[in-house]
């Protein structure tokens, strides 16, 4: 081991029944750098991670420490005890207690049994690593950012040599993430390893030194940042090129049907509780539409008013040209629509079901409770999704909670497309989750389409929209500022139309 290395990871090895979940995998990282982790969903990095906090025990393989050699790792306890201290992206801290208790807790020190010793060594780590919180404040009383920060100077405290950030800048708008990558240097110049997994590549090259990327189980590769081009590293964490992903929409065909270009769902004036402007709107049989703005700009809000999931205020829906009323979801799921919401944790998923009963859920509201399917039927109804959607799961008995990002996603998807809507809204449906589903789900819209379905689909990412969709609805400040479609959808007339309006 060279003496600039503090954690070396060799010919890892990890099994579950049924999956070779890492085979033979090496992972090696520096004092002082900060080391990204990459690969699509499956491809092992949590397992990786599981192995090296002893949340799991490896099969084979050794794990080397600097200045102790080979460790023995059986538990987070051992883990820690060995200087790696890891941050998910589910805060795991107390948010009924003080900073410093945070801090502190479960440390079996006196610090705890003396407040105001207690107090003051908090305000100091606070101090030095300029994390703006007070060792006394409550922590439900910090935005998310902070806790996280807090999460850190709690495993930094512990005499870390190895911090794991496991997605911590999934649910942090951009000045926060900025925030927490200042802390990140200023670890690094302490000499702390960090590896972050994350989903977002603009921060991989923002702030890491090194990438290591795994595919299926199994190493990639290691490499300097600055020899990895994105679209190389795209293409390695897919195992394709990029020229697969360039074209999803020309490998489509559009509908056809007689009602082709028929305008199935408009709506006139509509307002909700949600301080959105009055705005128009429409949707063609067929068609892929989307709402595009910065974050904040009221994309969201629009198509809950539009699914009646937010109060509606005023305005008037039709749906086929025929006059509805749409106050609340079930009205718009009689009527044929169908929401996947943007936030599947809080909106989507019922972790403790299992896939199966997540999947026939909107369908069995619709019945009727009253009217439950029998275990066949929803047995036929999961097995049909699971495979339509190849969501990856040991069984339909499996709790969703336990499958990764990406497949709860199609598990939400599934729930809705069972029900065989007309119109489809998708907030957000590819965020937080690998590139590889998220094209899978891309070319899931356009096929649908192609089937007649009539799909919005909003994201963050400007060029996942032009992908999938042929009209874009541009909002600012929670009002309509202009629609695109044809030859100004482009990326330069969507960023000219949301500074300028015009």
């Amino acid at each position: 081991m060279s003496e600039n290395t503090v954690l070396k990871m060799r010919s890892i090895d990890k099994s579950f029944p049924g999956v070779h979940a890492l085979q033979k995998v090496d992972f090696t990282l520096n004092k002082g750098e900060i080391h990204a982790l990459m690969g699509e969903n499956g491809a092992g990095k949590s397992t990786l991670i599981k192995v090296l906090t002893g949340v799991y025990s490896k099969d084979e393989g050794t794990i080397e420490m600097e200045g102790k050699g080979e460790v023995q790792i059986h538990s987070p306890q051992d883990a820690q005890k060995n200087g790696i201290s890891t941050v998910y992206q589910e805060i795991t801290l107390c948010p009924n207690l003080t900073v410093a208790e945070n801090m502190f807790i479960g440390r079996g020190e006196e610090k705890l049994t003396n407040w105001k010793k207690m107090n003051a060594a908090a305000e100091v780590l606070l101090k030095e690593l300029d994390i703006p919180a007070r060792a006394t404040q409550q922590l439900s009383n910090c935005s998310i950012a902070v806790q996280q920060m807090v999460a850190i100077a709690r495993a930094v405290d512990m005499d870390c040599k190895v911090l794991i950030l496991d997605e911590p800048t999934s649910s942090l708008d951009e000045q926060e993430v900025e925030k927490l990558f200042g802390l990140m240097r200023d670890l690094k110049a302490r000499g702390v390893g960090i590896i972050f997994v994350t989903h977002f590549l603009d921060q991989v090259y923002e702030v890491c030194d090194k990438i290591t990327v795994l595919r299926d189980g199994q190493l990639v590769g290691e490499y300097e940042i600055k020899d990895l081009p994105r679209v190389q590293l795209v293409a390695k964490m897919l195992g394709k090129d990029m020229d697969d992903l360039s074209d999803i929409k020309g490998e489509q065909e559009s509908y056809k049907g007689k009602d082709a270009g028929q305008v199935v769902f408009e709506a006139k004036d509509l307002q909700s509780d949600a301080g959105i402007k009055p705005f128009d709107f429409y949707i063609k049989k067929g068609e892929v539409n989307g709402f595009t703005g910065l974050l904040g700009s009221g994309r969201s809000e629009c198509v809950r008013a539009i699914f009646g999931a937010d109060r509606v205020l005023g305005g008037k829906v039709k749906i086929h040209g025929k006059e509805v009323k749409i106050t609340k979801p079930v009205d718009a799921m009689k009527n044929g629509i169908a929401y996947l919401p943007e936030d599947r944790k809080v909106d989507g998923i019922i972790g403790d079901l299992s896939v199966r009963e997540n999947i026939i859920l909107a369908l069995q509201v619709l019945t009727g409770f009253f009217k439950p399917f029998s275990k066949a039927k929803a047995n036929a109804f999961a097995d049909e999704y699971i495979k339509k959607l190849n969501i990856k799961t040991a069984s339909a008995d499996t709790p969703i909670k336990s499958l990764s990002g990406g497949n709860q996603q199609k598990v939400i998807l599934a729930r809705w497309l069972l029900m065989h809507p007309e119109y489809l809204i998708l907030d957000e449906p590819t965020r937080g989750i690998d590139v590889g589903t998220k094209v899978d789900i891309q070319k899931l819209v356009l096929e649908l389409a192609s089937q007649g379905m009539s799909v919005t689909f909003i994201s963050s990412e400007t060029d996942e929209m032009l992908r999938t969709c042929s009209r874009l609805v541009v909002m600012r400040d929670r009002k309509v500022v202009g629609e695109l479609s044809g030859e100004d959808l482009t990326q330069n007339k969507i960023m000219s139309t949301i500074a300028g309006g015009e």
